[in-house]
């Protein structure tokens, strides 16, 4: 069943001097349950996608210029602030990648995992901090009782960020969405995070939009995956339909940046170029300049969004030409 329905979304940055299009007509769904991965490079616009569906977009400079976010069949976009906080927290919740900066470190952990229960679930007092503690357990923390009364300062990074995560789903959301959760953390600690994550989504029964720029940790979690590059979406398909057919470019482009242990090369894959300038609106494709396919018609004209197969779409004119 349809939870998420993202509808020609463009959000931009309108600046003194120029205009930043960070996201132009992004549109994709997520259903219940279904965990989704967001990924590209730093500036493809995956995190303005995310607070866009939180409703966190900085106004000014930031502002939505079009498009519909359909969460639960109601347009977040025609909420007034009141109800999106009525709705952010708990149905709707966010864990970003460097808990420090969304972290208070004045109060303690208990405190802050509270305060979601006081303003969502009206629970207080010993209540309140016998469901704050147990769900320190189930993200699995020694000594829950401890780290209650615990200063964020005194933790290390793996446990603040399950820190975040417990008060992400404190209150059981039907959406969670995973900003590059694990980019501070060693290997290990990345690992069990996701674990965490996924074994938590299982027993709350939420739907997760897992944003980051690393194509291999997605391969045992994502349902379905999102190519974003130059703030449109390039590829969607299922997990196992992208990792056996990766047919966009950029897409093929980031599998080859994967590290794979049966291979061993001097020197890993790299995509030549950088993002490019997201002021600066430029007729053909967006990635033309990195494309080692590229065709003239590439340089002169916008590719569409194509169905190659059932529920694999594609944003390349090597298909609408019927060459691959």
């Amino acid at each position: 069943m349809r939870l998420l329905e993202v509808k020609d979304l463009r959000t931009y940055f309108k600046l003194e001097d120029k205009t930043i299009y960070a996201v132009s007509g992004v549109s994709f769904t997520i259903d219940e349950k279904e965990v989704v991965a967001l990924i590209g490079e730093s500036g493809s616009g995956k995190s303005v996608t995310a607070l866009s569906i939180m409703g966190l977009v900085p106004q000014p400079p930031g502002i939505i210029e079009s498009g519909i976010i359909e969460f639960q069949g109601e347009d977040l976009l025609k909420k007034k602030e009141k109800e999106m906080r009525s709705i952010r927290g708990n149905k709707l919740a966010m864990v970003y990648q460097e808990p420090m900066n969304s972290l208070n470190p004045s109060l303690t952990v208990g405190y802050q995992i509270k305060e979601c229960l006081t303003i969502h679930k009206k629970a207080k007092g010993e209540e309140a901090k016998k469901m704050a503690i147990e769900m320190l357990r189930k993200v699995e923390m020694a000594d829950p009782e401890s780290i209650y009364d615990s200063y964020p300062h005194k933790l290390s990074g793996g446990m603040r960020q399950r820190i975040m995560i417990a008060m992400a789903l404190i209150c059981n959301p039907k959406l969670l969405i995973a900003d590059e959760p694990t980019t501070a953390l060693d290997v290990t600690i990345q690992a069990e995070i996701l674990d965490l994550i996924k074994r938590l989504k299982d027993e709350i029964g939420t739907s997760v939009l897992l944003i980051t720029h690393d194509l291999g940790v997605v391969t045992e979690m994502a349902d379905k995956i999102i190519v974003m590059y130059g703030g449109k979406i390039m590829e969607i398909a299922s997990t196992n339909a992208l990792y056996s057919n990766p047919s966009h470019p950029y897409t093929i482009g980031l599998m080859k940046c994967i590290p794979r242990m049966n291979k061993t090369k001097e020197k890993l894959y790299t995509i030549e170029g950088a993002v490019p300038d997201m002021s600066f609106l430029a007729a053909g494709c967006e990635f033309y300049d990195r494309c080692e396919k590229k065709t003239q018609i590439c340089k002169e004209n916008t590719p569409e969004l194509l169905e190659i197969e059932e529920n694999h779409f594609v944003r390349c004119f090597l298909y609408t030409q019927g060459v691959k």
